[in-house]
């Protein structure tokens, strides 16, 4: 292969990786407007089509049609904020709306600033349902429902209650009480305090909003996700982008409302990378349908666009909602619905024990379910257990990958021998390949004869590669939500859960991260030390010895916790592959077919 091949094929996978990101550049997807329900009629309207008879479903029971509802009254009160504390949250009350405004994280900061424009660093708290236009547990829909927006709050020894009357004469009281462990009670009451039936409307309960972690946050693991005691569902930015089969190539809808009609649900979440709101709702009585809608995020402020060099201008956030349906409340009749919610860090520690003691599998949003999420667990664990006994999270993963590659020390010296066993064996190889090329069954018998003579296995090569496939998956998912991990530092690297950028280059506002650079150093080396396999085409050899490149690419902005492991792992193969070199230096000689007895000539 020469080198304008390879300068070509290493273009088309640059190109195949950063596709979408080019496609959004030169064609910017169109923020999704938001629809007001200011008109009675049309919010009659809407609110009617939330019925399961009137928005028609598919096989799986999610629907593409939906009401059109989703934002509050504009009250023409001034808002008012009434907060209250504890040892781990910050939770702010709104009077629009009678629900949670935003909550904040008071043990993580909004975001971890080593190195920025003009050397801000804040001193803000992580926040849940970060600018959201809906305060979590605010009742939407018609008028009916939502009268001016505007109610009274009390505090009653940390017990927040939010209430308002009705235009139907009916009595909405909400009452908040803040728990341990990110916990929060929370009750919503219908009262008929009349001598007469009151009429009431189907009803959304916003339970919160999913929101980007920081103003430089891309939302790509941003979801919501409900949970209905059998499964888990799903639904994030793709749905909504509705990208066609040219990966925004050829121009499409998006969409702007997801409904999940469900008859059982354990719990809804909506989160963001490393934080979630879980909302529980009554055994008794689970909402009709879950309705998510794409919300457009307020602009960002000009101190934000100044002092964050990544800031992304047109971020979104995944509104969620319980929907009732229509009710009568008879003369006196209380309707309550208890919730149980958490939100706060998604941490597996506390969610694994709340899970246990509630007994409602909350800890599946940490994404650990399936083959690869059991070593993703095991990993986080492992990785725990050894920052308890005081080592940083950057030397965890550097021990744990020694730890590994001790294990499979005996797995890949076997390997590399046969690997050079086989090497040994080329000139035998090709014998066989060119005497037997026009007869491949008899070809394959007489290679599968010398390997079996040669005591060589052809599979040894690839199998401590496929058997450490899980393990790398497993990292990668873990190191995606580990909250842990966020604010641990490793030389230059001020955050494992970030790209170790050190410069951004000025006008092309491209990143210099060097741990990645390193890695793709590192296995480049070590795919020149790896003996070539015998048999293959001199053109696959030299396009797998260019393969690191194309992992370069595709790791380059990834998390530094991520390259960190890997480059430790390409250091202690090239290590192993030197001391095996040492050891084994003289390959023993492969046996060669016994030649036939000399005969005399009579």
């Amino acid at each position: 292969m020469d080198r304008k091949a390879i300068i070509i094929l290493v273009v088309s996978f640059a190109l195949m990786i950063g596709w979408s990101l080019l496609v959004n550049r030169i064609y910017p997807p169109q923020p999704i407007p938001l629809e007001t329900n200011r008109l009675a009629s049309a919010t009659n309207q809407a609110t009617a089509n939330t019925n399961g008879s009137a928005a028609p479903a598919t096989s799986s029971g999610v629907s593409t049609s939906a009401p059109t509802t989703g934002t509050l009254v504009e009250s023409e009160e001034p808002e008012k904020l009434l907060t209250i504390e504890n040892d781990y949250a910050g939770y702010v009350f709104t009077s629009h709306g009678g629900g949670l405004k935003h909550i904040e994280q008071k043990n993580y900061p909004e975001s971890v600033a080593c190195r920025s424009r003009n050397g801000f660093s804040t001193n803000k708290f992580a926040t849940l349902n970060t600018k959201a236009p809906v305060p979590m547990f605010a009742l939407v829909g018609s008028d009916a429902v939502q009268g001016d927006g505007n109610f009274s709050l009390t505090n009653t020894d940390g017990r927040v209650r939010a209430e308002k009357t009705l235009p139907s004469g009916a009595r909405l009281v909400k009452e908040f009480q803040p728990g341990t462990n990110y916990l929060l009670s929370v009750i919503v009451r219908l009262e008929n305090p009349t001598a007469q039936p009151l009429e009431l409307p189907a009803q959304e309960l916003v339970i919160g909003t999913a929101t980007p972690l920081d103003p430089s946050d891309n939302a790509t693991l941003m979801k919501m996700e409900w949970y209905d005691g059998a499964k888990q569902q799903s639904v994030s930015e793709p749905w909504f982008a509705n990208h066609s089969f040219g990966c925004g190539l050829f121009p499409t809808t998006p969409r702007t409302t997801f409904v999940a009609n469900s008859s059982n649900v354990v719990w809804a979440a909506v989160y963001n990378r490393f934080f979630t709101i879980i909302v529980a709702p009554p055994t008794n009585e689970p909402p009709e349908e879950i309705i998510v809608r794409h919300v457009k995020m307020p602009p960002l402020a000009p101190e934000e666009l100044a002092t964050v060099s990544k800031a992304i201008t047109n971020q979104f956030g995944f509104q969620t909602a319980f929907v009732y349906p229509a009710m009568t409340l008879a003369p006196k009749q209380t309707v309550e619905r208890r919730f149980d919610v958490f939100a706060g860090p998604k941490e597996y520690k506390t969610l694994d024990r709340l899970a246990s003691i509630l007994g409602n599998n909350m800890d599946l949003v940490m994404g650990f379910g399936g083959f690869f999420g059991f070593f993703a667990r095991l990993l986080l664990l492992s990785m725990n257990g050894l920052h308890s006994l005081g080592l940083s999270y950057a030397l965890t993963i550097i021990v744990i990958t020694v730890i590994i590659k001790v294990l499979f020390w005996p797995l890949t010296q076997m390997s590399t021998r046969s690997m050079k066993r086989m090497q040994a064996l080329q000139p035998q190889v090709k014998a066989i390949q060119e005497k037997y090329k026009d007869d491949p069954q008899k070809m394959n018998q007489k290679m599968m004869e010398l390997w079996k003579q040669n005591k060589v296995n052809p599979a040894a090569g690839c199998l401590p590669m496929l058997i450490q496939l899980p393990i790398f998956f497993g990292f990668y998912r873990m190191l995606q939500t580990a909250i842990e991990l966020r604010g641990a530092s490793f030389l230059w690297a001020c955050d494992l859960s970030q790209a170790d950028t050190v410069w951004v280059i000025p006008g092309l506002n491209f990143p210099l991260n060097p741990l990645p650079l390193i890695m793709g150093a590192t296995q480049l080396w070590q795919m020149r030390l790896t003996p070539p396999s015998p048999g293959v085409d001199p053109v696959q050899q030299k396009m797998m010895q260019y393969m690191p490149l194309i992992f370069l690419f595709i790791l380059y902005n990834f998390s530094s916790g991520l390259t960190l492991y890997w480059t430790v792992q390409n250091l202690l193969t090239i290590a192993q592959m030197k001391l095996t070199k040492a050891s084994y230096a003289k390959v023993p000689t492969p046996a060669k077919p016994a030649s036939p007895p000399f005969r005399t000539k009579k």
